[in-house]
């Protein structure tokens, strides 16, 4: 079954009638009657003190791969796009977008904010029963890996999750992943993990769910590895992958001084145990920055 919302293609043949996935009913209305109605969505977003509103609508989520050269004739496989706050900026800068989400109410949120691209088709549903025979040149998770354990049946679900993805890439082909960093400063420094609110939770091994995981650098270098991945590039967008600021490379790494206005935490309280920009400050001098970064983004080759 497929729909048509202006020139994209919307894909029900996987959608199980269930939205898995949501930060509530209510909000997530108010999202699509926004992007159904509104033609500024960041005077709507600077209006706003939701965090939904914020997150979903706000363009600076597109700073953590505007940057990046695509070609115009790549093609791209979009997992868990959400309500597509990055997919306008895939469509605008490859040939072919697949877009990949389990919640329909959000990819319809997706194809009225994103309508425009005629090279835009999202398909509903859970990407492990969804079949996909082509190959592209880029796959995306962004903000997705770390629920690989509640969406993939496995006694490695990281492992046979990025597997699957493997499939569907080209031969050096690139898949590209945005995540938090477990041993992220913010945590040590008082934040509440990001997926749990719990304090310290992903510093202590997330000793009470099963259902999300973030990594330590290490850890993602090593799952990378082990599924064929080759020519791991790591970047450390700052505050976070969510809505970065800057993006730092291996290459260009903060200076002493450079990171500043360090503390939120965007829809919770926190506590504040030590002074995070003095820390950093050490932590660059020690060239220690690399572990600590709050997110991640990846870029690595299929080999």
């Amino acid at each position: 079954m497929r729909e048509k919302i202006g020139n994209v293609t919307i894909n029900l043949d996987y959608y199980n009638g269930i939205d898995n996935y949501s930060d509530g009913e209510e909000i997530e209305n108010e999202l699509l009657e926004i992007v159904k109605t509104e033609k500024d969505l960041e005077k709507v977003v600077g209006a706003s003190a939701k965090w939904p509103i914020i997150y979903h609508l706000s363009k600076k989520r597109q700073n953590i791969l505007e940057w990046y050269k695509f070609e115009k004739e790549d093609t791209l496989l979009e997992i868990g796009a959400g309500c597509g706050a990055i997919t306008g900026l895939f469509a605008e800068k490859t040939k072919k977008v697949v877009s990949i989400e389990i919640s329909k109410k959000r990819s319809l949120v997706n194809a009225y904010r994103n309508q425009k691209y005629s090279n835009l088709e999202i398909i509903v549903g859970n990407f492990n029963d969804i079949k996909i025979t082509e190959k592209f040149d880029y796959i995306t998770l962004i903000g997705v890996l770390e629920y690989s354990k509640n969406f993939t049946n496995s006694e490695t679900p990281e492992i046979k999750f990025l597997s699957e993805l493997k499939k569907n890439l080209k031969t050096n082909g690139k898949i590209i992943i945005a995540i938090e960093n477990k041993l992220g400063l913010k945590y040590w420094a008082g934040a509440k993990e990001d997926h749990t609110s719990v304090l310290f939770d992903s510093i202590q091994g997330y000793l009470n769910t099963k259902k999300v995981a973030t990594y330590s650098k290490e850890e993602l270098k090593k799952m990378l590895f082990k599924t064929g991945f080759s020519n791991i590039n790591f970047y450390y967008p700052f505050p976070d992958y969510k809505l970065p600021n800057v993006v730092y490379s291996q290459k260009y790494l903060p200076k002493i001084g450079d990171l500043k206005n360090l503390i939120h935490n965007y829809d919770m309280s926190r506590y504040v145990f030590f002074d995070e920009e003095i820390v950093y400050d050490q932590l660059i001098k020690d060239n220690n920055f690399e572990k600590f970064s709050n997110s991640f983004l990846i870029i690595a080759e299929n080999i």
